[in-house]
Protein backbone atom coordinates (compact mmCIF):
# COMPACT_ATOMS: atom_id res chain seq x y z
CA UNK A 1 0.00 0.00 0.00
CA UNK A 2 1.37 3.26 -0.84
CA UNK A 3 1.82 5.32 2.06
CA UNK A 4 0.48 8.93 2.74
CA UNK A 5 2.95 11.24 3.09
CA UNK A 6 1.30 13.87 5.88
CA UNK A 7 0.13 17.67 4.91
CA UNK A 8 3.22 19.96 4.94
CA UNK A 9 3.45 22.69 6.33
CA UNK A 10 3.90 26.72 4.23
CA UNK A 11 7.93 26.55 3.68
CA UNK A 12 7.51 30.11 4.90
CA UNK A 13 5.80 32.03 7.69
CA UNK A 14 6.03 35.49 6.66
CA UNK A 15 5.59 37.98 9.24
CA UNK A 16 2.69 40.31 8.86
CA UNK A 17 2.34 44.01 10.74
CA UNK A 18 -0.31 46.13 10.65
CA UNK A 19 -0.06 49.41 8.68
CA UNK A 20 -0.83 52.70 9.28
CA UNK A 21 -1.26 54.83 6.43
CA UNK A 22 -1.66 58.48 6.60
CA UNK A 23 -3.62 59.78 3.82
CA UNK A 24 -2.54 64.04 3.71
CA UNK A 25 -2.71 67.00 0.78
CA UNK A 26 -3.75 70.40 0.02
CA UNK A 27 -7.22 71.57 0.46
CA UNK A 28 -9.61 70.72 -2.64
CA UNK A 29 -7.10 67.80 -3.31
CA UNK A 30 -9.89 65.26 -2.53
CA UNK A 31 -8.79 63.11 0.38
CA UNK A 32 -12.66 62.59 1.67
CA UNK A 33 -13.23 61.36 -1.64
CA UNK A 34 -11.16 59.26 -1.59
CA UNK A 35 -11.58 57.72 1.69
CA UNK A 36 -15.36 57.64 0.64
CA UNK A 37 -14.68 55.30 -2.58
CA UNK A 38 -12.28 53.05 -0.31
CA UNK A 39 -14.94 52.40 2.09
CA UNK A 40 -17.25 51.62 -0.49
CA UNK A 41 -14.80 49.22 -1.84
CA UNK A 42 -14.92 47.28 1.06
CA UNK A 43 -11.25 48.09 1.60
CA UNK A 44 -9.90 46.03 4.56
CA UNK A 45 -8.78 48.65 6.93
CA UNK A 46 -10.50 51.03 9.41
CA UNK A 47 -10.65 54.09 8.79
CA UNK A 48 -10.01 56.76 11.68
CA UNK A 49 -11.92 59.78 12.20
CA UNK A 50 -10.51 62.68 12.90
CA UNK A 51 -11.64 65.43 15.63
CA UNK A 52 -12.14 68.74 14.67
CA UNK A 53 -14.20 72.43 16.01
CA UNK A 54 -14.73 73.18 12.37
CA UNK A 55 -18.83 73.88 12.20
CA UNK A 56 -20.49 71.48 10.53
CA UNK A 57 -21.55 71.59 6.84
CA UNK A 58 -24.43 71.38 5.28
CA UNK A 59 -24.55 66.86 4.52
CA UNK A 60 -22.19 66.32 6.96
CA UNK A 61 -22.48 63.54 9.48
CA UNK A 62 -21.08 64.08 13.35
CA UNK A 63 -18.53 60.69 13.54
CA UNK A 64 -18.36 60.42 10.20
CA UNK A 65 -16.96 62.98 8.05
CA UNK A 66 -15.70 64.12 11.46
CA UNK A 67 -16.16 63.81 15.27
CA UNK A 68 -17.17 67.49 16.06
CA UNK A 69 -16.44 69.07 19.31
CA UNK A 70 -16.67 72.07 20.89
CA UNK A 71 -13.11 74.11 21.48
CA UNK A 72 -13.50 73.18 25.30
CA UNK A 73 -14.13 69.49 24.74
CA UNK A 74 -10.66 69.65 22.27
CA UNK A 75 -8.98 71.32 24.98
CA UNK A 76 -9.68 68.68 27.54
CA UNK A 77 -8.36 66.21 25.03
CA UNK A 78 -5.24 67.77 24.56
CA UNK A 79 -4.79 68.32 28.16
CA UNK A 80 -5.63 64.60 28.74
CA UNK A 81 -3.23 63.44 26.36
CA UNK A 82 -5.95 61.64 23.95
CA UNK A 83 -4.64 63.02 20.59
CA UNK A 84 -2.08 61.39 18.36
CA UNK A 85 -1.36 64.80 16.93
CA UNK A 86 -3.12 68.13 16.70
CA UNK A 87 -3.11 71.42 14.81
CA UNK A 88 -5.02 74.81 13.84
CA UNK A 89 -5.98 74.87 10.42
CA UNK A 90 -7.17 77.84 8.87
CA UNK A 91 -8.37 78.71 12.21
CA UNK A 92 -10.12 75.98 13.64
CA UNK A 93 -8.66 72.68 15.37
CA UNK A 94 -8.61 68.87 14.22
CA UNK A 95 -6.63 66.29 15.58
CA UNK A 96 -6.36 61.98 15.77
CA UNK A 97 -7.34 60.46 18.78
CA UNK A 98 -5.26 58.23 20.01
CA UNK A 99 -7.01 55.40 21.46
CA UNK A 100 -8.78 53.98 18.46
CA UNK A 101 -5.85 54.14 16.50
CA UNK A 102 -4.00 52.22 19.78
CA UNK A 103 -6.20 49.76 19.71
CA UNK A 104 -5.98 48.76 15.88
CA UNK A 105 -2.73 48.34 15.97
CA UNK A 106 -2.64 46.12 18.74
CA UNK A 107 -5.44 43.82 17.04
CA UNK A 108 -3.60 43.93 14.25
CA UNK A 109 -6.01 45.71 12.61
CA UNK A 110 -4.69 47.71 9.65
CA UNK A 111 -5.45 51.73 9.82
CA UNK A 112 -5.71 54.73 7.69
CA UNK A 113 -6.08 58.56 8.60
CA UNK A 114 -6.98 61.52 6.42
CA UNK A 115 -4.73 64.75 7.81
CA UNK A 116 -3.79 67.68 6.93
CA UNK A 117 -0.04 68.73 6.18
CA UNK A 118 1.00 69.80 9.23
CA UNK A 119 -0.47 66.52 11.35
CA UNK A 120 1.38 64.34 8.45
CA UNK A 121 4.41 65.76 9.39
CA UNK A 122 3.84 65.57 13.09
CA UNK A 123 3.01 61.65 12.87
CA UNK A 124 6.32 61.46 10.80
CA UNK A 125 8.51 62.48 13.77
CA UNK A 126 6.85 60.03 16.27
CA UNK A 127 5.85 57.48 13.75
CA UNK A 128 8.05 57.16 10.93
CA UNK A 129 7.13 53.62 10.54
CA UNK A 130 3.83 54.90 8.94
CA UNK A 131 3.27 54.78 5.19
CA UNK A 132 2.53 58.65 4.01
CA UNK A 133 0.86 59.72 0.86
CA UNK A 134 0.31 62.81 -0.76
CA UNK A 135 -2.58 62.99 -2.59
CA UNK A 136 -2.18 65.91 -5.61
CA UNK A 137 -4.43 67.27 -7.78
CA UNK A 138 -3.44 67.49 -11.42
CA UNK A 139 -2.35 71.20 -11.67
CA UNK A 140 -2.82 73.89 -9.01
CA UNK A 141 -5.67 75.74 -11.67
CA UNK A 142 -7.43 72.32 -11.39
CA UNK A 143 -7.05 72.75 -7.60
CA UNK A 144 -8.60 76.69 -7.27
CA UNK A 145 -11.22 75.03 -9.66
CA UNK A 146 -12.36 72.52 -7.17
CA UNK A 147 -12.01 75.00 -3.87
CA UNK A 148 -14.49 77.47 -5.60
CA UNK A 149 -17.00 74.51 -6.95
CA UNK A 150 -17.13 74.05 -3.10
CA UNK A 151 -18.76 77.76 -2.61
CA UNK A 152 -17.30 76.96 1.39
CA UNK A 153 -14.81 79.54 1.19
CA UNK A 154 -15.09 83.33 0.82
CA UNK A 155 -12.21 85.28 -1.87
CA UNK A 156 -9.63 85.57 1.47
CA UNK A 157 -9.90 82.15 2.19
CA UNK A 158 -9.87 80.99 -1.33
CA UNK A 159 -6.30 82.89 -1.98
CA UNK A 160 -5.17 81.77 1.56
CA UNK A 161 -5.46 78.03 0.42
CA UNK A 162 -4.19 78.47 -2.75
CA UNK A 163 -1.25 80.40 -1.06
CA UNK A 164 -0.75 77.33 1.61
CA UNK A 165 -0.88 74.51 -1.08
CA UNK A 166 2.18 76.26 -2.26
CA UNK A 167 3.53 75.73 0.52
CA UNK A 168 2.38 72.55 1.38
CA UNK A 169 3.30 70.88 -2.18
CA UNK A 170 7.42 71.73 -0.98
CA UNK A 171 6.62 68.76 1.52
CA UNK A 172 6.38 66.23 -0.82
CA UNK A 173 9.99 64.79 -0.24
CA UNK A 174 8.75 63.37 3.48
CA UNK A 175 5.90 61.36 1.55
CA UNK A 176 6.39 57.83 0.62
CA UNK A 177 4.34 57.84 -2.42
CA UNK A 178 2.25 60.67 -4.21
CA UNK A 179 -1.04 59.83 -5.78
CA UNK A 180 -2.50 62.63 -8.58
CA UNK A 181 -6.17 63.01 -8.19
CA UNK A 182 -6.97 64.06 -11.59
CA UNK A 183 -11.20 65.37 -12.41
CA UNK A 184 -13.52 62.52 -13.17
CA UNK A 185 -10.42 59.89 -12.83
CA UNK A 186 -10.95 59.18 -9.02
CA UNK A 187 -11.31 55.67 -9.25
CA UNK A 188 -7.40 55.36 -10.94
CA UNK A 189 -6.48 57.38 -7.58
CA UNK A 190 -8.33 54.83 -5.27
CA UNK A 191 -6.48 51.87 -7.11
CA UNK A 192 -3.32 53.23 -6.70
CA UNK A 193 -3.93 53.93 -2.80
CA UNK A 194 -5.18 50.52 -3.13
CA UNK A 195 -2.29 49.03 -4.87
CA UNK A 196 0.03 51.30 -2.15
CA UNK A 197 -1.75 49.33 0.63
CA UNK A 198 -1.38 45.98 -1.38
CA UNK A 199 2.47 47.28 -2.18
CA UNK A 200 3.09 47.28 1.48
CA UNK A 201 1.92 43.96 2.73
CA UNK A 202 4.27 42.31 0.36
CA UNK A 203 7.43 44.08 1.66
CA UNK A 204 10.06 41.70 3.04
CA UNK A 205 10.87 43.22 5.90
CA UNK A 206 7.53 45.04 7.16
CA UNK A 207 7.28 48.37 8.91
CA UNK A 208 6.43 47.91 12.57
CA UNK A 209 4.55 50.62 14.01
CA UNK A 210 3.83 50.69 17.79
CA UNK A 211 2.42 53.20 20.49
Amino acid sequence: MKKTSPKSEPPFNLPSKPLLIVLSGPSGAGKDAILSRLKKSGCPVEFITTVTTRPQRAREKNNVAYHFASMESFQRMIKNKELLEWANVYGNWYGVPKQPVRQALEEGRDIIVKIDIQGATTIKKILPQAVFIFLLPPSMEELAARLKDRHTESHFDLDLRMKTAEEEIKQLPLFDYVVVNKRDEIDLAVSAVEAIITAEKHRVIPREVSL
